[in-house]
């Protein structure tokens, strides 16, 4: 049975809105002002929220504000019920992360065609889908069955990639957001001289090319393949009706963008203070977190010289010699392109 929180001072309008709910199999749960309505969503996280705008002690906008601050009720569906129709109260509200709204006076069948709605989506954005491309068809067919969602293009089309081909380079403008189906892709930044910097690696199952859609900028970075893969390519189009149309979705590409953020932050303070023997086992260690698989006893990949030490920020001729040293101290074993780890929990020592 799902819980709703009702939030709302007019005490006829709260026990009438409650009785319809109760009739409709749902538990329901009541508050009288917002503050009240606070304490019981982090306490009780209901599956959604009824809030009421105007209220004494705190209002609506209050009451999503604080719940929106607490990541264990930022993602419960809210709606607010209203009085005011004009426009600028309700855009209000949806920026501030409302799924909904209501206008006072309501009827039963409008009360409960909106929280079946909203009940509905937040069900098919909390589910798990599988990170390769069925999963993310799943996704978007279970999207598009909502009303507002129905534009979404059902062309999703793939597109293969050889091994160093350009997917987008700097200062393109983006028309796609990026799922690798299938390889390896990097993202780096050049310098002025010509010099490389890799930014991030992406495997299979990952998202790539938001941070340009979200900024509505042209990308800062170049992506290229690593190897032979296959990407799907969803339109712009179709990522901007997502993420405006539901806070959820909004909120897991923000939490990815703020990740990226602090990977490039711990990237870039490397760069500034740590050796290059730290910094070598570092970029090790990072390619075995991403694409090592779990059967793997110890972790092996072909990897350019060249592409290394642009993850490592040193010239190609100090990351041959470190290699060597590491080899040496059998850290490692080099076969051709291939590098095998044999020895993490040095590495890990040595980055430390």
């Amino acid at each position: 049975m799902k819980t709703i929180l009702v939030i709302e001072d007019n005490k006829d309008v709260r026990e009438n809105t409650s009785e319809i709910l109760e009739l409709a199999n749902y538990k329901v749960l009541q508050a009288e002002n917002g503050k009240q309505g606070v304490e019981l969503a982090q306490n009780a996280k209901p599956d959604l929220i009824i809030c009421d705008i105007m209220m004494p002690v705190l209002d609506g906008y209050g009451v999503i504000h604080l719940l929106n601050k607490n990541a264990d009720t930022a993602s419960i569906p809210f709606i607010f019920l209203t009085a005011k129709s004009e426009r600028t109260d309700i855009r209000k509200g949806m920026e501030m992360g409302a799924d909904d709204y209501i206008s006072k006076p309501f009827d039963d069948i409008e009360l409960l065609n909106a929280v079946e709605s909203r009940l509905k989506k937040s069900e098919v954005l909390k589910a798990e889908y599988s990170q390769n491309v069925q999963g993310l068809n799943k996704f978007f067919d279970e999207i598009q069955k909502f009303d507002d969602l129905k534009k979404l293009s059902a062309d999703r089309r793939s597109k293969m990639y050889k091994k160093k081909e350009i997917i987008f380079g700097e200062e393109a403008i983006p028309v796609y957001l990026y799922f690798l189906v299938k390889g390896k892709v990097k993202t780096y930044r050049s310098h002025e001289y010509g010099k490389e910097l890799i930014t991030t690696l992406y495997k299979e199952g990952d998202f790539f090319g938001y941070n340009a859609l979200l900024e509505g900028k042209p990308y800062s970075e170049t992506a290229e393949a690593l190897e032979d893969s296959e990407v799907c390519l969803i339109p712009k189009e179709d990522f901007q009706a997502l993420v405006h149309n539901n806070v959820n979705v909004m909120r897991s590409f923000i939490k990815m963008l703020s990740g990226n953020i602090s990977e490039k932050e711990k990237q870039l303070l490397n760069l500034a203070y740590s050796s290059v023997r730290k910094r070598v086992a570092e970029a090790l260690l990072h390619l075995q977190e991403r694409y090592s698989k779990p059967t793997e006893k110890n972790f092996s990949m072909a990897v350019s010289r060249e592409d290394l030490a642009n993850m490592v920020g040193t010239a190609t001729e100090s990351l041959i010699r470190t290699l060597s040293e590491f080899k040496e101290d059998k850290l490692i074993e080099i076969k051709g392109s291939s590098i095998t780890i044999v020895n993490p929990d040095k590495l890990k020592r040595l980055k430390a």
